[in-house]
């Protein structure tokens, strides 16, 4: 069994990976915690059994003890990845971070480049890649099913309400504050897109903005928040008294508030985030992205990222030389079609866990890489900072209108930094 300390005691430290210790103790115990919301702080430490001596207000009050365990898991918000990274590294600690590494492309090439020289484990918690659907996909294509890949259609399918959620009302909502849409939604595509095709990108062109969570477009007759009287909320399609004031206490009306009761709940709408009219926030992240890719073994793809959907999903056509295999990850079935008219249907089996099991894979695997002292995982520090780079890349080109190389991008990031601390991902880009 191995002993872990959690940085950052929100939704995704303690609900998606810490709870795995709650459901195999045998595997992985919490013995110290850091989060600066003392009833968060204080609820994970009862769920888990940990003293008043290892609850610590601030992850730098507990990176200033004497290494208390062999492992932490660092779930801080974007912007406060880097620093308690760094210190972890240096104290000793193997690491699991939640994505994105950082919204900067120079802490993200440090990181990676930390952990390799002090050869201490830092996993990036791009899940999709654990999880029993994309490992078939990835199977299947580098079993040659369908031949040689030429050409990818991906799209992200945020979700309307999802959208809303987590990008405008959320915690990701400004840039600023938080990171780039593309960064904080869509890293795990550019992880899965490198992972599956292989070879490595050579340009990238992307357009994309915010065009409706904007106040131009507030129907008449609502208000500043869904629960001032707003006379359109019953028809409002982003009520939050219809997303968050239901039976369920799953994500994401959980989140609303730390009591989970319908009262307490009522109460978070009327002061807190979640309560506020969409179209009358202070968010600035793009709700509709597209990033075209060009690899260097000829693979094109074209990338979709949009709030404009019902389902919350990723669908994909991946393209060959013999046929063609079309995935959606929330009916969890792959179609092989394949040019000589034949048709193959796979349904990966299924897993416990959120993300379609990519939660629990992702703690099993991290568990295992610890116990069995490997350093280079499956999303390793540095390959996770090379599909950072791509979205570094593409929110570069969007900006700006005009297409990235990437060579030139990194040696431009190169210029700007230190040589030291970029030269050894510039190699291998």
């Amino acid at each position: 069994m191995i002993k872990a300390a959690l940085l950052g005691a929100g939704s995704r430290g303690r609900f998606a990976y810490a709870s795995y210790a709650l459901r195999r103790p045998l595997e992985i115990q919490f013995v110290a915690v850091a989060e600066p919301d003392e009833e968060r702080r204080r609820r994970f430490a009862a769920e888990h059994h940990i003293p008043e001596n290892m609850q610590f207000a601030s992850w730098e009050a507990l990176l200033a003890q004497s290494q208390i365990c062999d492992t932490l898991l660092i779930c801080t918000q974007d912007r406060d990845h880097f620093h308690p990274t760094m210190k972890a590294l240096e104290v000793g600690y193997h690491i699991l971070l939640e994505k994105p590494m950082s919204p900067d492309p120079w802490e993200a090439i440090q990181m990676a480049e930390e952990a390799k020289r002090r050869q201490r484990i830092m996993t990036v918690c791009h899940i999709s890649r654990y999880s029993t659907f994309f490992s078939a996909v990835k199977k299947l294509v580098d079993e040659g099913r369908i031949g040689r890949t030429m050409t990818v259609q991906w799209t992200e399918n945020v979700g309307y309400w999802h959208q809303a959620h987590s990008f405008v009302r959320g915690n990701w909502r400004n840039s600023v504050e938080s990171s780039p849409m593309l960064l904080q939604k869509c890293c795990h595509d550019m992880d899965m897109l490198q992972w599956l095709i292989g070879g490595h990108v050579k340009s990238v062109s992307s357009y994309g903005s915010l065009s409706y969570f904007k106040e131009e477009n507030a129907p008449e007759g609502s208000t500043a928040r869904c629960t001032d009287g707003c006379r359109v909320e019953h028809e409002c399609d982003y009520s939050a008294l219809k997303l968050y004031l239901t039976d369920k206490d799953t994500w994401p009306a959980r989140v609303v508030s730390l009591t989970n009761s319908m009262e307490a709940r009522l109460k978070a709408l009327q002061h807190g985030p979640y309560g506020r009219c969409v179209y009358r926030c202070d968010n600035d992240v793009v709700d509709h992205q597209v990033v075209n890719l060009l690899f260097d073994n000829e693979v094109t793809v074209a990338f979709t990222m949009t709030a404009f959907t019902h389902d919350v999903s990723r669908s994909f056509k991946i393209m060959g030389t013999k046929g063609e295999l079309r995935g959606h990850s929330e009916k969890n079935e792959i179609e092989i079609i394949y040019f000589n008219g034949r048709k193959e249907t796979v349904r990966p089996a299924e897993v416990e866990g959120g993300h379609g099991g990519a939660d629990t894979m992702i703690m099993q695997g991290f568990i295992r890489q610890v116990e069995d002292k490997q350093i280079e995982g499956m999303t390793s520090g540095m390959e996770s900072a090379r599909s950072h780079l791509i979205v570094f890349a593409a929110e570069e080109s969007r900006n700006t209108g005009k297409t990235v190389v990437m060579d030139d991008y990194v040696s431009m990031l190169k210029q700007k930094g230190e040589a030291a601390a970029s030269g050894e991902l510039h190699n291998e880009v």
